[in-house]
């Protein structure tokens, strides 16, 4: 291992570079343009061997990635913000294919009034599109969780796209020190690319894709698609595990900090559970007994991990960077279920 230092943006890129991605589908949008900007450096110095698609637009990008994961190809792509948006009406083809793209997000408020920092509105308001969401609390975690992401997205068991989001400007552009790991363990640590048992496109064995489906038999597929999600958990907890033994970063799907004899709990995404924990110890220094639950995976959501992180904890406050119009911040709903249906309420 070595130690860079680097901004969330060239975290990302250089995960991906060491992913061995094949296709990248490149379309720039502050504050995520220098993560695609750093891929096309690589592939301009050969230091990655990959086709570098500069597209027309987000849909387009998407689009792309799609078709290269088609034939088995290792995608990458990166976006946010109304990006995202016009990204959105293909994700959901992503997943419903069943094909395991990674996108990197740099978080950014939605328009209008035009506002280009940072919250969750553009990743959460895709929190039902079938991709895994994955958060990142800092720099480090945003270099970890792109090769997490592949594991898992390629796992046999989930076959799923999944993104990975990390605050725009805080994290995308500040920079942080990085352990990396060298190119062999990050080989052996990914599956070899192009190794799935789903169907592949095959000139020499035609098959069809993105059949119409009836009533009678949609639901069907719905539901393994949920299930396949749903497996993503154990899935991602294993490739935690995996990571920690080369790297010696520990993870989990939630991370809980304090939280033994805690009565007052912060829980939310992102970079703004670092400031709560160090929120939490200031407080702890003055006789309360405050404690942190950051939530690493959105998507699936742990509710299970969730429930037994916060039990006997006497008030949870729940810290949403976005908001449901009409309704309340997206992260506390599920929250709020995961507790409704634990033993101690």
């Amino acid at each position: 291992m070595s130690a860079e230092f680097w901004n969330g943006n060239m975290a990302a890129a250089v995960a991906a570079r060491q992913a061995r991605v094949q296709v990248v589908a490149a379309y720039p949008i502050t504050p995520q343009t220098h993560t695609v900007e750093y891929l096309s450096q690589f592939v301009a110095n050969a230091e990655l061997d990959a086709r570098m698609n500069k597209v027309a637009s987000e849909h387009s990008a998407q689009s792309a990635c799609c078709g290269a994961a088609t034939v088995g190809a290792r995608a990458f792509t990166a976006s946010c913000s109304q990006g995202l948006q016009l990204k959105s009406e293909v994700m959901y083809f992503a997943s419903g294919m069943r094909f395991p793209i990674v996108m990197a997000i740099a978080n950014r408020t939605l328009s209008v009034p035009v506002n280009i920092w940072a919250d969750h509105q553009d990743t959460l308001v895709n929190r039902d599109a079938g991709w895994m969401q994955l958060y990142a609390a800092n720099v480090q975690e945003v270099y970890d969780l792109i090769l997490c992401a592949y594991r898992v997205a390629e796992h046999s068991d989930v076959c799923l796209p999944a993104l990975v989001a990390y605050d725009g400007f805080i994290l995308s552009h500040a920079s942080e020190p990085v352990a990396t790991l060298d190119q062999e363990t990050v080989d052996t640590f990914l599956p070899a690319r192009g190794s799935t048992d789903r169907p592949l496109l095959d000139v020499e064995n035609p098959q069809q894709f993105g059949e119409v489906l009836f009533p009678d038999f949609y639901p069907d597929y719905e539901y393994k698609k949920h299930t396949a999600l749903e497996h993503a958990i154990p899935v991602l907890e294993h490739s935690f595990q995996d990571l920690a033994q080369v790297s010696g970063r520990s993870y989990g799907v939630v991370e809980p900090f304090a939280l033994d004899d805690a009565e007052y709990v912060f829980v939310g995404l992102g970079s703004m559970m670092e400031t709560a924990r160090y929120t939490a110890a200031r407080m702890r220094d003055r006789g309360v007994k405050a404690g942190v639950l950051g939530i690493k995976c959105f998507r699936p959501f742990p509710a299970a991990q969730v429930a037994a992180a916060l039990q006997g904890c006497r008030t949870v406050l729940v810290l949403d960077r976005d908001i449901g119009y009409g309704s309340s911040g997206m992260v506390y709903p599920d929250v709020t279920r995961a507790l409704y249906h634990a033993q101690a309420r």
